[in-house]
């Protein structure tokens, strides 16, 4: 991969109705990088998200992953098939965890690597087995959604998003669905993550693990990008007064 930036975000735009939820938003990562997206319920975080990785439509701007252009205001045509390719760089981590309930645990790992990356069985039980060991849950591998926590649950989704091996891992308020003493355990896998030089954008409520973790920071407010910096420089030094209102409540 020869381009300098894994994920660039150039002036997207993404409304419902006459209300502009995204107003020309505009970021890159790079290679490596872990980038937090802050901000109040409503500034538009998760519909950023949700509109680069193709889970809405876009009114205008674009999306290139990995050097392909996912979409832009040319109106660029793809094939169905042409979007799954580049999708597959992206790792997506919900916050309500998107489990198959009536498969096992080992199943709702191993059934995109056996249909969309077309490996043997064999093979995919093997990567999916060894991915639930890093997650410490190999020992539920036949067990099902329905008997796990939720923090068990995450990490299993968070499995299932590597098994793929994308460029980069998106986590959706990876912790918002869950109790406050289950929330430890998946923060401790995302910087587990972090320290392998994982490229991520996690979106969070989690203004503490955000600090810690991140090599950059955005904060929205209201569809725009109302500051942006290093770790230090949005939460120990913060420009906009905006983001000091908003930080101060934590």
């Amino acid at each position: 991969m020869d381009n300098k930036y894994v994920i660039e975000v150039n002036n997207l735009r993404k409304s419902y109705g006459d209300h502009l939820v995204l107003k020309d938003i505009s970021f890159h990562v790079s290679q490596g990088e872990v980038l937090s997206i802050i901000g109040s319920s409503g500034s538009g975080k998760s519909t950023l998200l949700r509109a680069i990785n193709q889970l809405e439509t876009i009114e205008g701007g674009e999306v290139i992953i990995c050097g392909d252009t996912l979409c832009n205001n040319d109106n660029l045509v793809l094939t169905n098939e042409q979007k799954r390719k580049i999708q597959l760089h992206n790792g997506l981590v919900f916050q309500d965890f998107n489990l198959f309930p009536h498969m096992s645990i080992l199943r709702n790992i191993t059934e995109a690597l056996i249909y969309v990356l077309k490996k043997d069985k064999e093979e995919a039980n093997e990567i999916a087995l060894n991915l639930l060991d890093k997650m410490g849950l190999k020992d539920r591998a036949l067990s099902y959604p329905s008997q796990l926590s939720g923090g068990q649950k995450q990490r299993v989704s968070i499995a299932r998003a590597l098994a793929l091996k994308p460029n980069v891992l998106w986590f959706d308020e990876p912790t918002s669905a869950l109790d406050p003493e289950l929330t430890g355990e998946i923060l401790k896998v995302i910087k587990d993550l972090a320290k392998e030089k994982m490229t991520m954008v996690v979106v969070t409520h989690e203004m503490a693990f955000a600090k810690e973790i991140s090599d950059r920071v955005i904060f929205m407010d209201d569809g725009i990008i109302a500051e942006k910096g290093t770790a230090e420089e949005v939460f120990d030094n913060p420009q906009n007064p905006r983001t000091k209102q908003f930080l101060q409540r934590f």
